[in-house]
């Protein structure tokens, strides 16, 4: 079994941008350190936005080093980057973005949700790359909804959304370039689950609504992440409520982390090159137009 390591919140949210109020809840200046491949998760709402003309967001801003991704649970959001993908992504969709080499990134409210208004919820993880992949190419997936399997677990416990690695034999769409299992679970309450993760993988789970118990006795409240041991291979969980849990597991990329802001990389002269980089224009620029 996986042991507790920890339960850890943040009850201090500070905006990104006008358009995303967030917690971040690791970070890889703190707990990210043990939490490889995993770098940062910002948990953004949910809050009630009210119809506006303009949409709310934060504007063009790079990374190097690393991928985001963005899984939408209420609202929408609209994207575009300086590779010239874009779109907007609503419940259900994931948007996996491979920072690489470097990258110019906008993300704001969908003109209809700005229109329209409602609640905003959604999850921003940022994905270590490797030293020998960290200057890839930038790219793009686009992952709806439709695309993630939806695996129903025992005994009506709830469902499993497959968004990267597998689970009961179905496989998520995400392409990584280390393993890792990036799951979506929708437990109901009185559900009790066990699982399966591989030993010596970095493990945690995040919970964004409801509350549940871990491995028979640690009880976990809505927006505080459970970090667990790499050893073992089993972890039970048990709804007290509906709950919306997002599970990571990884390989530990056993390589320096140095990340200063948007650019993660393995040393400080790669930080000193990447900040010089986006300064002198190399990141590409975003596509004209709205």
């Amino acid at each position: 079994m996986k042991k507790v390591l920890g339960v850890y919140g943040n009850p201090h949210p500070h905006w990104v941008g006008d358009g995303f109020p967030v917690r971040s809840l690791f970070s890889y200046d703190g707990l990210g350190a043990r939490l490889s491949p995993f770098l940062l998760l910002d948990y953004a709402g949910p809050m009630q936005f009210e119809p506006v003309l303009l949409p709310r967001g934060v504007g063009e801003h790079p990374h190097r080093g690393f991928e985001t991704v963005t899984v939408v649970y209420e609202g929408e959001v609209a994207h575009k980057d300086s590779t010239g993908q874009g779109g907007v992504i609503g419940p259900g969709d994931v948007q996996w973005m491979t920072a690489g080499s470097g990258i110019l990134h906008e993300e704001f409210h969908s003109p209809a949700f700005s229109e329209k208004g409602g609640t905003l919820r959604m999850v921003q993880l940022w994905v270590n790359l490797p030293a020998k992949d960290k200057m890839s190419a930038p790219g793009y997936q686009a992952i709806v909804d439709a695309d993630i399997p939806s695996v129903p677990l025992p005994e009506g416990a709830g469902r499993v959304r497959v968004i990267a690695g597998s689970y009961a034999g179905k496989t998520g769409p995400a392409r990584t370039f280390t393993p890792m299992n990036v799951w979506d679970l929708r437990l109901t309450r009185g559900g009790r689950v066990m699982l399966d993760l591989p030993d010596g993988h970095t493990a945690a789970l995040a919970v964004l609504t409801g509350r549940l118990s871990v491995n028979d006795g640690q009880p976990v409240e809505e927006a505080k992440l459970v970090v667990l041991d790499r050893k073992g291979t089993s972890l039970t969980l048990e709804a007290e409520s509906d709950t919306t849990v997002l599970l990571l597991s990884g390989e530990p990329i056993d390589e320096p982390v140095v990340g200063y802001g948007p650019f993660v990389m393995n040393s400080e002269a790669e930080i000193r090159q990447a900040v010089e980089d986006f300064n002198k224009g190399r990141f590409g620029a975003m596509p004209s137009g709205t």
